[in-house]
């Protein structure tokens, strides 16, 4: 366990010597707004492996270098969680990325496998499950916690090797080296603790109509930054289903939130009359500036038949080339390309990752049939 300032220094240096590193986190995120960082461990080799301490480590500066280190490659499994906390505690950019998850899917394996499931398909190796609900703040650690955190790095730079060989070509190499070079960019991993959208994702927003829609965008805005400002859960200040039931409700009173039920004795009392301002400002506001409905794309008979050519097309090319579908793209971005491709945008070509890089290139086909 690295816990001075001087045996981090020294364990840095021997691993910015090194071609490679494997890297992973434990943390804790159930009574605060930011994760909280509990241990990082590191892997030189499979056998050179250490434990750091953030808890007794004031200055993680030196891992900082590391991250930020273009001539070493940093191995994470699902790196952009893992990009985003380190990020944060070290105030590093983190550079120089190679995920083994995202790997598998260009490697003819599925792109969502855990590390558990990766390891036991490509080295026969059984990983422990024991200690997922550990507390990784609490100290000592003991000998199960110690083993099974080193083993999350432990096979990481093996794993790298065996999906590099697995790779069908060098095409399909630089299609994954362009993939992998996202993670160098923090927005990539950042989005999801900055993303001013979120508030669409709460459940029963798609049942709200646009002055509602409005109305629980506020309130998300708001609760965010009361959150993060007494650095809690954004669901400890109120609830989703809260903001839902005042959405749907417009209870722009004190009274009507107390009658509603929808917060407690506490919250109601605490922020009643910041909630029901909040309300009656959307309400008196122009409606020119409520969000517009996020609704799924619907299709004609022509682009569902245009839809079921593109999954036909793709699920053909993947198995040929040894991608897992879901990289090219979900459903509702399909669906989205066919509406482009048809004259019907249902948003602007630039949000949609099928129009550029190897997506597009993967695509060709389809599109140059599309065009006839």
């Amino acid at each position: 366990m690295i816990t001075t300032k001087e045996q981090l220094v020294k364990l840095i240096g021997r691993a910015r010597k090194t071609d490679a590193v494997a890297l992973d986190t434990e943390f804790v995120w159930e009574r605060t707004y930011h994760p909280q960082l509990g241990l990082i461990q590191i892997a030189l080799s499979d056998e050179d492996c250490h434990l750091i301490d953030p808890c007794a480590l004031s200055d993680l500066s030196p891992l900082g270098d590391l991250l930020c280190d273009r001539s070493v490659i940093k191995i994470f499994h699902d790196a952009p969680q893992d990009l985003a906390i380190l990020s944060r505690a070290t105030g590093a950019t983190p550079q120089n990325i190679f995920d083994t998850r995202l790997a598998a899917g260009f490697a003819d394996l599925p792109a969502n496998l855990s590390l558990a499931a990766l390891v036991k398909e490509l080295l026969d190796i059984d990983l422990p499950k024991t200690e997922t609900r550990t507390n990784w703040l609490k100290r000592p650690l003991d000998d199960r916690q110690v083993a099974y955190a080193l083993d999350d790095v432990r096979y990481l730079r093996a794993l790298r090797i065996i999906l590099l060989n697995r790779v069908i070509g060098p095409t399909i190499k630089v299609w994954l080296q362009e993939e992998l070079n996202l993670c160098n960019n923090p927005h990539t991993y950042m989005g999801s603790f900055e993303n001013n959208s979120r508030y669409l994702k709460t459940r029963g927003a798609g049942n709200l109509n646009r002055q509602a829609l409005a109305i629980l965008r506020e309130l998300a805005n708001w609760r965010d930054t009361e959150a993060r400002a007494l650095n809690r859960p954004r669901g400890h200040i109120i609830p989703d289903a809260a903001m839902i039931a005042i959405a749907q409700k417009h209870l722009d009173s004190v009274e009507g939130l107390k009658n509603s039920g929808a917060l407690s004795a506490k919250a109601l009392g605490r922020y009643g009359r910041t909630i029901s301002d909040i309300v009656r400002r959307v309400l008196q506001s122009d409606p020119a500036t409520y969000p517009a409905l996020h609704q799924a794309p619907r299709l004609t008979t022509r682009e569902k038949t245009s839809l079921e050519k593109l999954n036909g097309l793709i699920a053909l090319k993947c198995q040929l080339q040894g991608i897992d579908p879901m990289l090219v793209g979900n459903s509702s971005e399909l669906k989205s390309l066919v509406k482009i491709l048809h004259h019907r945008n249902a948003e602007p070509p630039q949000q949609l990752r099928q129009t550029e890089g190897w997506r597009k290139i993967f695509l060709e086909d389809f599109f140059q049939n599309q065009q006839r």
